[in-house]
């Protein structure tokens, strides 16, 4: 009798230890502030950390339409760009990671709260045949935009039809 309750316990013991596991592989997110004088490239993620299949680590790019804008990770920058906007950098903490979500905040240097949240989520453009693997939204100004995001090699390897360009 004792022998079908440990074969019944120790099953229960296995499926509870094959349960899916969080998509993205990072340690605690790191919300303090840099210290003063930090050098700078040092706040990116380890590299590894994935959302959607993007190393959070590694060049990214946003893009709305409507209005046109757009904000690339670059290095140890964040740069934000649209038509007629003029262009504003910030320097690129490390993201805030919970579930399927990266949020960096930091100050552009204008001095305008910058808030950049990816979502592990496919996303159209709206204007090509594009699925990027992040929605993105842009907080800036008091402004919220709404857009997607993907790795920058990936954008700049995938045509406007979705498929992979010509290198």
């Amino acid at each position: 009798m004792r022998l079908p309750l440990a074969l019944a316990a120790l099953s229960a013991l296995t499926i509870t230890a094959c349960e899916p596991q969080a998509t993205v592989e990072a340690g605690p997110p790191n919300t303090a502030a840099p210290e003063s004088g930090a050098a700078a490239g040092t706040d990116t993620p380890e590299p590894g950390s994935r959302l959607g299949g993007v190393d959070l680590s590694e060049n990214i790019s946003t893009l709305g339409t409507e209005p046109f804008w757009g904000v690339t990770f670059e290095g140890a920058e964040l740069v934000y760009s649209g038509l007629d906007r003029p262009e504003q950098r910030a320097p690129r903490p490390e993201p805030a990671i919970t579930g399927t979500v990266a949020t960096w905040t930091t100050t552009t240097d204008a001095g305008n709260p910058l808030v950049v949240t990816l979502t592990e989520t496919e996303c159209s453009d709206g204007m090509s045949d594009r699925t990027y693997p992040l929605t993105a939204r842009v907080e800036i100004s008091g402004e919220v935009l709404n857009g997607c995001a993907a790795s920058t090699e990936w954008i700049h390897s995938v045509g406007e039809d979705g498929r992979p360009g010509e290198g």
